[in-house]
């Protein structure tokens, strides 16, 4: 399922599966939260020419299959939405005008890997991943 895009001299097919945590692995991504973090993950990958292809807001950690164009790096795209998203929950749930100074609502760094050929595989896991962790969550006490 190859699609090339195109900038001005460049053909490009360009994804990537990026999981992230919020500080401390701690369960914050939840109720109104969760659902404002997915609007503004694609309304900033926007403003890096880049798509969310699939996406997955796990309470501990963060999946997306993301299309970047070659004239980003990864570490741009991902500080951006790391960094900007920080400062619009601060300031919607948290009451803070001026951000986040001195805090971080996302753990440093972030796993990052290219997808190629597997790109199904990736994708699937990437959308069944909430539904995994929300199995993992409830153990049944007998099998």
């Amino acid at each position: 399922m190859s699609t090339t895009e195109s900038l001005s001299h460049t053909k490009w097919d360009c994804k990537y599966h990026i999981v992230f945590i919020p500080k401390g692995r701690k369960k914050a991504i939840y109720g109104r939260i969760r659902e404002r973090l997915r609007e503004i993950f694609h309304q900033l990958a926007a403003q890096r020419e880049s798509v969310i292809v699939e996406g997955s807001l796990c309470s501990d950690h963060v999946h997306m299959l993301i299309r970047i164009p070659p004239k980003y790096s990864v570490a741009q795209v991902v500080g951006f939405l790391k960094g900007k998203s920080a400062i619009m929950i601060a300031r919607e749930f948290m009451g803070r005008e001026r951000g986040f100074t001195g805090q971080s609502f996302w753990a440093r760094g972030y796993f990052v890997s290219t997808v190629g050929v597997n790109e199904a595989t990736i994708r699937r896991y990437v959308k069944y991943q909430e539904d995994a962790d929300r199995r993992d969550d409830n153990p049944r006490l007998f099998k």
